[in-house]
Formats: structure tokens, sequence, C-alpha cells
């Protein structure tokens, strides 16, 4: 038995916290003794395992490149979500080193069997079977979450929304959602949205890519992506070099467009020199525009979970896997940047402090010192 002693929840309160096996027993106030303790300071908040629902976790395809580690368990993240580096002529790759990290790796896999081999892997059909897919979901079903399409015009050609159909034809097959990445028209947005179904999830939500993102002044998209929404369809951030801007998202809280996750798109180049850095400093953000801690914190915990289909994972529940993230809330100015180079002042930080996975504690290392030695 483990038994955190003295962590802070997000509602401000002092709490005791019982695992055994790898899992949560219990979460109380009261005095527990017995087993192994970890006296944790009085100023660390404890929540559920922070997850990242898009990065890039697979250090051998650059640029979009990193190692599990690197971006999880150091930087304060237990899970995180490789979104399509890996087609199915790699998964097997990141696989074997997924069995080898400490962070719980889980991936959405590219519809190109080439993964991003290529950075236009879905210019050529020839390189999408869906019998390579569906041999890869038979193999590896405890890593691969769902399909990833990329559905800009740089990476598709000539090739429209088929790449996008052929991946809604598999995911209904193997009961999976698509998380398409939308960057650059065409595709139009509008059209993306239409074939979309529920548990699908948008990522680079609040970018401001000309031409196509989500305040574009067009009724029909307004129309396109309201339905999209009521029929299940997620939303999430995905900050990456050039898919996040302020003032994106600060109209999306204004016009309270429900998004459900906080997620980086991390990869070395934006771990190291910005905007990205790692999730703490992505999450600070979304303090800056007005969102309370708790609500940052359930998009980064219970609500990728859920997306995710993940139920062990994301709370602090009797029986949830014990994936638990120790941070605090240091009341220091910072100024932070989005994509587009515009900044926001905020007057207070979330910084990782420790995690805990498979039973054991560990200590974050600041972002200086992974620039350092990584």
């Amino acid at each position: 038995m483990l038994n955190i002693r003295g962590a802070k929840l997000i509602n401000g309160k002092q709490c005791n916290i019982v695992i055994k096996d790898g899992y949560i027993q219990d979460v109380t106030e009261d005095d527990v003794f017995g087993g192994d303790v970890i006296l944790v300071p009085e100023d660390v908040f404890v929540s559920p395992g922070w997850i990242d629902l898009h990065t890039h976790a697979f250090p051998k395809f650059e640029p979009y490149c990193a190692h599990p580690d690197t971006i999880g368990y150091k930087s304060g993240v237990t899970t995180v979500v490789d979104a399509g580096s890996c087609g199915a002529d790699n998964i097997q790759d990141l696989y074997e080193l997924a069995q080898d990290c400490k962070t719980r790796v889980f991936s959405f896999l590219n519809i190109s069997r080439i993964g991003l081999q290529v950075l236009n892997e879905l210019a050529d059909l020839s390189t999408i079977s869906s019998e390579k897919i569906y041999e890869s979901f038979q193999k590896y079903p405890d890593l691969l979450v769902g399909l990833k399409a990329r559905m800009s015009g740089s990476v598709i050609g000539e090739n429209g929304l088929t790449p996008l159909h052929m991946a809604r034809a598999c995911a209904v097959t193997l009961h999976k959602p698509v998380m398409v990445h939308i960057g650059s028209a065409p595709p139009k947005l509008k059209d993306i949205l239409e074939v979309l179904e529920k548990g699908d999830i948008v990522t680079h939500c609040f970018n401001e890519k000309e031409g196509n993102n989500i305040f574009m002044d067009d009724p029909i998209l307004h129309d396109a992506l309201q339905r999209a929404i009521k029929r299940g369809v997620y939303l999430d951030v995905g900050h990456g070099t050039s898919s996040f801007s302020f003032h994106t998202a600060q109209r999306a809280k204004q016009a309270n467009i429900p998004f459900e996750t906080i997620s980086t798109d991390i990869y070395d180049f934006n771990r190291m020199h910005g905007p990205v850095y790692d999730m703490a400093t992505t999450l600070n953000k979304f303090l800056a525009l007005g969102f309370s801690l708790e609500e940052v914190i359930r998009r980064v915990t219970e609500k990728p979970a859920r997306v995710l289909n993940q139920p062990q994972l994301g709370s602090l529940k009797k029986g949830s896997v014990a994936d638990l993230t120790f941070f605090k809330v240091e009341h220091t100015p910072i100024d932070l940047i989005d994509s587009m180079g515009n900044t926001m002042h905020v007057s207070m930080q979330i910084k990782p402090y420790a995690v805990l996975l498979g039973g054991e504690y560990i200590v974050c290392r600041n972002a200086y010192e992974l620039k350092e030695s990584d």
C-alpha cells in the first residue's frame, strides 16, 4: 500500500490518497496509517495524471519528433498520445518504444501506411490501405485509440476529401474515432465538419489560418460547426508551432463555443524553441484567457480520458489507475506567446512538481534542465 499524505485537491482541501496495486483505493481527509508514505508539501496540488491528446512522441521522423518520456513524465504529463506520426508500416517501432517508457503511450494511427516519413503523406492514395489499418488495430489494440488524417492542402495534394472519407469508412468498421488536423484550405473546414461523426476530434481548433478557422465570416461554416458539436464532434486545442491564436480562443470563449481538450502538438523543436515549450505553459495560456484552474485541469485529465474512451484514467475515484500529477500554482508574472507572435500576461503559473506512475513517485525536472540535457 502507498499512502500519499497532504496533497491539495483543486478545491483547496488537503487529502490523503491510498493506493494499492497501482489503483486508487481511497481519497480522504482522514488520517491513514500503514504502507509506504509520501509526504507532499502543503502548497502542492494533486490531480489525475495529465493527458496530452496531441503530441508527436516518435523520435525517428523529423521535424515532428520527440521521445515520449521527454514530453511526458519529465514535464508532468503521465499519458502522451501520438497523433499520427506512424502508419501501419512503422507502428511496430512506436509500440516497441512505448514498452520501454515510463510515460503511458497511446497513438492515433496515421491512415497513410508511411506516416510522417514524408509531409504530404495523403497526396498518394495508394499509401492508404484499409487492410493494413485493420491489421494494425488487431496487433496493437492497447496502443491504438483511433485514426489520424491531416486534412490540409499541403498534405492531401489534389485528393480533396477522399482521404477523410476513407478514414471514416475504416473508423466505422473499427468503432474508433478519427482525429482530423485542420490547416490551410483546401479542403474547406465546413466540408470537413460535415463528414465527421460522434466521437471524432477536430484538432488545431483555435488556429488563425486565413480561410480556414472557426471564425471566418461564413454563416454556412458556423451552422456546420454547431451541427458537428451537436452530433458529438470534439474540439481539441493542438497548440503546435503555428496552430494556436489567443484571438481565436478569446472569441470562442466569448461565443461559448465548447472545446473538450487542451493539447500541445509538442515535438522537440517547439519544445525547445517555443511557442509550446510544455504542457504547463499551454495550460497557463488558458489561465491567462480567464479559464479557472478547475476548468483547465479538467481539460487535461477527465475530458481527454473520456474522448479516448479510457475511463480508468483521468479520475481520482476509487478503482482508477493511480497516475497522478502534482503541481504548484505560483503567483509570479510571465508573458506568454501564441503561434502568431502575440503575447498575453498572466500573474499565476502552473508548474509541475512530480508524477506518480507505475507506483513510482518522480520529481519533475524543470524546462531549463530539459533543454540543456536532451
